[in-house]
C-alpha cells in the first residue's frame, strides 16, 4: 500500500525559505520514486531450467554419464545450455519497467525560495513549494494551481486524455475523475501552453505517478498459455518414462536377462521416449515469429508472447493513434461559404504544421487542401493585435491590417456574441457533438472589441479512424475475437468511434466494450475481470496510466511511436506503427506458430513412440534390442530434429483468421492427439519390427540391426510431410510450399546412406555396410506408413464432410 498522504501544510507567500524547505525534505523525504526490487541475475538464469522437460534432460544426461554414454551425455547437455542460455536474455531485457518510470520525472525545477526564482535538483522539491510554470517545463511534482495565464498541460501519459488539458484556478469538485482536476497539475507531465503557479502537494511515491509505480509492482505475469501445454506434455512425458523403465525392467527379469543390460536397455528407451530437441524446436519456432511479425511492424520484447498472442480471445485497446490516425483532422465544415470558413479560421491560428496546438494545426491544413496558406495571409494582412485562448472565455481573437477581427472558440463561449449569421448553428452543433467532434465556431467582427460578430460558420473536428483498423477489427470478429476500448476520452467520443469502427454493431449492448475517462487503476480492474473469466488477454496502451495493465495483461502492446519509454518497458511487445491492423495481423502470425508447434510436437512424440514401440515390441517377443543408445540419439537429434525445424517454419494456414481462437483450456495434446501418436508410431513400428525380424533370421543381429535403423530413418524423414496439415492431403498443402522441408529430407536421406559407408561413422553407431538393393528395401518401407497416413486422410474426409 502507498506511504498515507503528508498532513496539510499551511501556504507560504513567498514560498518556502531554504531552511523549511531542508526541514521538509529531511521529514517527507526525497521527490523520488521508490526503485523497484531488481531480480537476482543468477535466479533468472535458474529459473530457465526448472520445467519439467529440461528437469527430465538433465536426468537423462546424468545416467547417460554415469553408466559411460559420454556423447549422449554432451549433446543432451549442449542442448540444455543453449535452451537456458536464450531464455535468460530474453528474460534479462524485461526488468526494466520502473527504472524507465523513474526517467520520466523533471531532473530539475523552478521553485520561489525566499521569495526569488531558484532551480533546484527536481528532487530536492518538498509540499509546499511553489513551482513556476511555463511552456515545455515536465512537472516536478502534484500541485495545485494558485494562477493560470492560458495554461494547458498535456497529460495523455496519465489519463489517456488525447487533447492537451486546459487548467484553471478555479476548485475542481474532490471526487472528480483525474482528467477532470483543472485546477492540478502532476507530476511528469509537461505544460504544453502558458504559464502558472502551483503549490506543491504530493512529492515522490505520494504523487498520481508513484501510485502508478505502486500498481505497476502489484501487477502480476503469469505462464503463457504455451509454457502451460508444454508443461503439461513434460509431465506426461515423465509418467511415461517411468512406465518404460518398469517394464522394460518386468521383461529383463521374466527373460533372466543381466541387470547391466537391463539398465543399458532402460537408458536406450528413456532417451527414446524423450524429445531432445523439442526445446529448440520451440525456441527456433518462437525466433522466427519475430522475423516475421517484425515484417508486420510488431517488435517482440518477450520471446514466449509470439505464440501467446495467438491465443488472445480479448483485445483491449486504446483509441488514440491505435484506432485512430492520432492526427486531429477537420471532418465537417458547416456554414454558407467553406472556403470563407476556413480562410476566417486560419487568419486566426498562430500554428504552422506539423507544430503547433493539434486543433490549430488541423484547420491550418485543411485550409491549405483548399488553397488558403496562413503565411500568405501573415504576408499580406498582418496581425495587429492579438487576444490568446483564454480557458474563461473560450475564445481567441486576432486583428489584421485589414481590420477585421478573427475569432474562433467554444460554440458556447462565442455565439452568445454574435449579432448575424445564427440561423441554423445550433442545431448543426447539436448534430456534430453526437458524431464525437469537437466543435469550433468562427466569427469576424470590426474594431477590437469581441462583440457584435457575425458568425462565418463551424468546424467539426476530431482524430478519424484508420481504414485499415476497421478492416482489422471486422477480422478479428471473424475470428472469435473480441475488441474492447479503454480510453481516457469522453463517452460520448469513445461510443462514437466504436460505433464507427464496428466495435459496436446493431443491437448489441455496450457493456464491458467501450469504457471511457478511466484511472490506471480501472484498466487493471477490466484486464482482470477478463482474465477471471477464461479469456486470453492483449493491452495495447502508450501512457504511463498503461503500464500496469500491460504487465498484468498476458500480451502487453506498447507504441512505438507515441508510447513511454515505461510502457515499452513493461510490455511484451512493441507496435512500431501504432496500429491496431498490425495487432490482428500479428495474431495470426501467432496462431500459425502454434500451429507449427503443435504439429511439430507430434511429429516428435510420434517419432520417439515409434521408437519406444519398436524396442518393447522386439523384446517383448524375444527379439535382442533392435537399436542401440547412440542409434536413438542420433535419430531424434538428427534425423528427427532437422524436419522438425523445417516443419516448425511451415508457412501459414491461409485460413488462420477464419476459424476461432483454440480454448485457453484445451490442452495440447488431448486424448485424440495421443490417439493418432500411438496410431501412427504402431504403423511405423510394425514396419521396422518386421524387417527386422525378417533380416535377422536370414543375416544375422548386424545386418538386422542396420537395415532396421535404415528403415527408420527413412519412415521418419518421409513421414514428416503427412504432419503440414492434420485434415489436408500433400497435394493440397502444396509440396513445395516449404521448401526448406523438401531439402532437409533430401540431404539428411544422403546423409543416412552415407553413414554405412564412412569408416568411423559407421563404428560410432555400430553399423554394417549395406549394399544399393538394401537402401533401396529400406526406401521402400519407409514411404508405406505416410502414404498409409494421407490415404486415411482421405477416407477420413469421404466418410465425414466438414471434419
Amino acid at each position: 500500500m502507498p506511504p498515507p498522504p503528508p498532513p496539510d501544510l499551511p501556504l507560504q507567500p513567498r514560498g518556502l525559505s531554504a531552511a523549511e524547505a531542508a526541514r521538509r525534505l529531511d521529514e517527507l523525504g526525497r521527490n523520488e520514486l521508490e526503485r523497484a526490487e531488481v531480480t537476482p541475475v543468477w535466479r533468472i538464469l535458474a529459473r530457465q531450467f526448472a520445467s519439467p522437460l529440461i528437469a527430465l534432460l538433465v536426468v537423462a544426461a546424468g545416467v547417460s554419464a554415469a553408466v559411460g554414454e559420454s556423447i549422449d551425455a554432451v549433446a543432451i547437455g549442449a542442448i540444455v545450455l543453449l535452451n537456458g542460455v536464450v531464455g535468460f536474455f530474453q528474460e534479462h531485457r524485461a526488468e526494466r519497467a520502473v527504472f524507465a518510470l523513474r526517467a520520466m520525472t523533471s531532473p530539475r525545477a523552478r521553485v520561489l525560495r525566499d521569495g526569488r526564482p531558484t532551480v533546484i535538483p527536481a528532487a530536492e522539491v518538498v509540499p509546499g513549494d511553489m513551482l513556476l510554470l511555463e511552456a515545455g517545463d515536465v512537472v516536478a511534482a502534484d500541485a495545485r494551481l494558485l494562477e493560470a495565464h492560458s495554461l494547458s498541460t498535456q497529460e495523455a501519459t496519465l489519463t489517456g486524455e488525447s487533447h492537451p488539458v486546459e487548467k484553471s484556478t478555479e476548485p475542481a469538485p474532490a471526487d472528480a475523475p483525474l482528467a477532470e482536476r483543472r485546477d492540478r497539475v502532476f507530476n511528469g507531465t509537461a505544460v504544453a501552453r502558458g504559464t502558472g503557479i502551483a503549490e506543491v502537494e504530493a512529492t515522490g511515491m505520494r504523487t498520481e505517478l508513484g501510485r502508478i509505480a505502486h500498481l505497476l509492482a502489484s501487477a502480476t505475469r503469469e505462464a503463457t498459455p504455451l509454457q502451460v501445454r508444454l508443461a503439461a506434455v513434460s509431465h506426461t512425458l515423465l509418467w511415461l518414462c517411468l512406465v518404460v523403465v518398469a517394464l522394460v525392467a518386468v521383461l529383463g527379469w521374466v527373460r533372466g536377462a543381466p541387470a547391466l543390460d537391463v539398465l543399458l536397455m532402460s537408458i536406450s528407451l528413456a532417451v527414446a521416449a524423450v524429445p531432445e530437441g523439442l526445446p529448440a524446436v520451440v525456441t527456433i519456432a518462437l525466433a522466427v515469429g519475430v522475423q516475421r511479425m517484425a515484417r508486420r511492424n510488431v517488435l517482440v520484447r518477450r520471446l514466449q508472447a509470439v505464440e501467446t498472442l495467438g491465443a488472445a480471445t480479448v483485445i483491449c485497446t486504446d483509441k488514440t493513434g491505435t484506432l485512430t490516425t492520432g492526427h486531429m483532422t477537420v471532418r465537417e465544415v458547416w456554414g454558407a461559404d467553406h472556403h470563407a470558413v476556413l480562410g476566417a479560421a486560419a487568419a486566426c491560428c498562430d500554428a504552422e504544421p506539423p507544430v503547433g496546438d493539434p486543433t490549430e494545426v488541423a484547420i491550418v491544413e485543411a485550409a491549405r487542401a483548399r488553397g488558403i496558406e496562413r503565411r500568405e495571409i501573415e504576408r499580406t494582412n498582418p496581425r495587429v493585435e492579438e487576444h490568446p485562448f483564454d480557458s474563461e472565455r473560450k475564445r481567441m481573437s486576432i486583428r489584421r491590417k485589414d481590420g477585421v477581427l478573427y475569432v474562433k472558440g467554444s460554440v458556447d463561449g462565442l455565439l452568445p456574441l454574435c449579432v448575424a449569421g445564427t440561423e441554423g448553428a445550433e442545431a448543426a452543433n447539436v448534430e456534430m457533438a453526437n458524431d464525437a467532434l469537437r466543435v469550433l465556431a468562427v466569427a469576424v467582427g470590426e474594431g477590437t472589441e469581441e462583440r457584435d460578430l457575425r458568425l462565418v460558420g463551424l468546424l467539426g473536428l476530431a482524430d478519424p479512424p484508420r481504414t485499415e483498423a476497421i478492416e482489422a477489427i471486422a477480422t478479428a470478429r471473424e475470428a472469435g475475437i473480441k475488441t474492447v476500448v479503454i480510453t481516457g476520452d469522453h463517452p460520448v467520443t469513445a461510443h462514437a468511434i466504436a460505433r464507427e469502427m464496428g466495435i459496436l454493431t446493431a443491437g448489441e449492448a455496450p457493456e464491458g466494450r467501450v469504457h471511457a475517462r478511466v484511472t490506471p487503476e480501472d484498466k487493471l480492474r477490466i484486464v482482470r475481470d477478463w482474465k477471471a473469466r477464461g479469456d486470453i488477454v492483449a493491452m495495447t496502451g502508450d501512457g504511463v496510466n498503461d503500464a500496469p495493465a500491460l504487465r498484468e495483461a498476458h500480451i502487453g502492446v506498447a507504441m512505438g511511436r507515441t508510447g513511454t519509454e515505461v510502457t515499452r518497458e513493461a510490455a511484451d511487445l512493441v507496435l512500431a506503427d501504432d496500429n491496431f491492423a498490425s495487432i490482428v495481423a500479428a495474431v495470426g502470425e501467432g496462431r500459425a506458430i502454434y500451429d507449427n508447434i503443435r504439429k511439430t510436437v507430434l511429429y516428435l512424440l510420434t517419432g520417439n513412440a515409434a521408437e519406444l514401440l519398436v524396442v518393447l515390441g522386439s523384446l517383448a517377443v524375444g527379439l535382442p534390442m533392435p537399436l542401440l543408445p547412440l542409434q536413438i540419439l542420433w535419430i531424434n537429434l538428427v534425423t528427427d530434429g532437422l524436419p522438425a525445424l523445417a516443419l516448425v517454419m511451415d508457412p501459414p494456414d491461409p485460413d488462420v483468421l477464419r476459424r476461432p481462437p483454440r480454448s485457453p483450456d484445451l490442452p495440447m495434446l488431448g486424448a485424440r492427439s495421443w490417439g493418432v501418436i500411438l496410431a501412427r508410431a504402431t504403423l511405423e513400428a510394425a514396419v521396422v519390427v518386421g524387417i527386422f525380424a525378417a533380416t535377422l533370421d536370414a543375416r544375422g543381429l548386424d545386418d538386422a540391426r542396420s537395415l532396421a535403423f535404415s528403415t527408420l530413418v527413412f519412415a521418419e524423414l518421409f513421414r514428416a510431410f503427412a504432419f503440414r496439415s492434420p485434415r489436408k492431403v500433400l497435394f493440397e498443402v502444396g509440396a513445395f510450399t516449404n521448401l526448406l522441408l523438401v531439402g532437409v529430407v533430401a540431404v539428411s536421406a544422403a546423409v543416412q546412406v552415407a553413414l554405412y559407408h564412412v569408416p568411423i561413422v559407421a563404428f560410432l553407431l555400430h553399423l554394417r555396410p549395406i549394399g544399393a538393393r538394401d537402401h533401396m528395401i529400406a526406401v521402400g518401407l519407409g514411404l508405406v506408413p505416410v502414404t498409409v497416413i494421407e490415404v486415411m486422410k482421405l477416407l477420413r474426409r469421404a466418410w465425414r464432410p466438414g471434419r
